[in-house]
C-alpha cells in the first residue's frame, strides 16, 4: 500500500467511531433536520449517516421521507477496513 493510499484508509477510519446510534423513526428525522447531511446511505433496512464522530442508523424510515441524496449501499460492517 503506498503512503498515499494508506493516509487516505486512516482518514477514512477517522470520520466516525465503531460506534453506532439507533434511533426511531421521530428521532432519527429530527437528528438529520439538526445534523443536515448532503448524503443519507440505506442499506436493507436500514438508513443511515455519520455525524457528530458516530454513525446514526433507524429501520423505520423510507427513501421518500428524505430531500437529500439516498445512496444504496451494497455492505454494511463494523469491522476494521481490509481490501
Amino acid at each position: 500500500m503506498t503512503v498515499a493510499t494508506s493516509g487516505a484508509v486512516e482518514a477514512a477510519t477517522h470520520v466516525s467511531s465503531s460506534y453506532r446510534v439507533k434511533f426511531t423513526r421521530e428521532k432519527f428525522l429530527e437528528l438529520v433536520g439538526i445534523a443536515r447531511p448532503q448524503i443519507i446511505y440505506h442499506w436493507r433496512r436500514m438508513h443511515f449517516f455519520a455525524y457528530d464522530g458516530f454513525v446514526m442508523y433507524t429501520f423505520e424510515c423510507q427513501n421518500t421521507d428524505f430531500a437529500q441524496k439516498i445512496l444504496e449501499a451494497i455492505e454494511f460492517s463494523n469491522q476494521p477496513w481490509n481490501e
